[in-house]
């Protein structure tokens, strides 16, 4: 299915203009479920309610309310709302440039494609190869769908990406959460603690081995319903050794990768002396053949 634009605009640096198109770079998989009555099996239907008049309304007599004090609102129309938003603009326009390690990713929020427009193939090269080459990233504010956004524009080996960004003010400070400062770490604890990271490094981050297991439950136990048949597997019951002391849950942890390297290298060697054997096979076959 070829990719569906979001919209359209000008990313612009210093006098620089390209002409871009946005689009969506990933949507949840999960699992959507509807409310259904029990009794008949029929879906049901939200409606909104004033408690006050107890009276069921419809969407023409709602108005947005904001709560300025407890139990107390001051009422936006449509339109009195719609005069706030920020001026339409179909303008990104870059504000500074600054080295991707440096912005906390707690502020990313969700991700766009920028492809080129009409026009805009080579500046959109130069761009997205200017900035691979000097190791930036770009930031810029412009209006999305009536509100004002702070942006991130990030080359890749693909292109161009946007990530929408929170404003400072959105994101919690961290001295508000304990930490565990008070507590002291022992060396040979830390020295464990490296150890066992070290065992669990990979190369680089590999989307493709991470799977969404209970999605995939949940849609094999919906196929299994609409055959007919009971649903009586449950997800797999993870058994965890109580460990108190950290020390040993360290050691334990490390001789567990030990003992599970070992087995995989004495499966990997069974399976190489097995393919060598069945390789062998044929040729054996074919010598006596030729001795008779």
């Amino acid at each position: 299915m070829p990719a569906h634009s979001i919209g359209s605009g000008t990313l612009s640096f210093g006098l620089v203009s390209i002409p871009v198109r946005m689009y969506t770079a990933a949507s949840s998989a999960g699992v959507a479920f509807n409310m259904l009555h029990v009794k008949c099996g029929g879906r049901i239907k939200q409606q909104q309610t004033c408690p006050t008049c107890n009276e069921v309304l419809d969407r023409a007599s709602l108005v947005k309310g904001y709560e300025f004090s407890k139990d107390q609102y001051v009422q936006f129309t449509e339109d009195e709302l719609k005069k706030l938003e920020g001026e339409a603009s179909q303008s990104i326009d870059i504000a500074e440039f600054v080295p991707l390690e440096k912005v906390d990713p707690i502020y990313f929020e969700k991700t766009y494609y920028l492809g080129p427009d009409k026009g805009g193939d080579k500046a959109y090269r130069l761009l997205c190869d200017a900035m691979t080459k000097t190791n930036r990233v770009a930031l810029a504010q412009f209006v999305m769908r009536g509100k004002e956004s702070l942006v991130l524009i990030r080359p890749s080996q693909r292109g161009l990406m946007l990530h929408t960004m929170y404003f400072a003010d959105e994101v919690r400070d961290f001295s508000e959460i304990e930490k565990g400062e008070s507590a002291s770490v022992k060396s040979g604890e830390l020295e464990l603690a490296l150890r066992l990271i070290d065992e669990l490094t990979g190369d680089a981050f590999q989307p493709e081995r991470y799977h969404d297991d209970y999605r995939q439950r949940v849609l094999g136990a919906v196929e299994q319903k609409v055959e007919g048949k009971e649903v009586t597997a449950v997800g797999p019951q993870v058994q965890r050794t109580q460990v108190i002391d950290l020390m040993d849950a360290l050691k334990k942890s490390l001789d567990s990768r030990t003992s599970s390297s070992t087995s995989s290298n004495k499966a990997e060697k069974a399976e190489t002396k097995k393919k060598a054997v069945a390789k062998r096979a044929p040729a054996a076959k074919e010598k006596k053949a030729a001795a008779k």
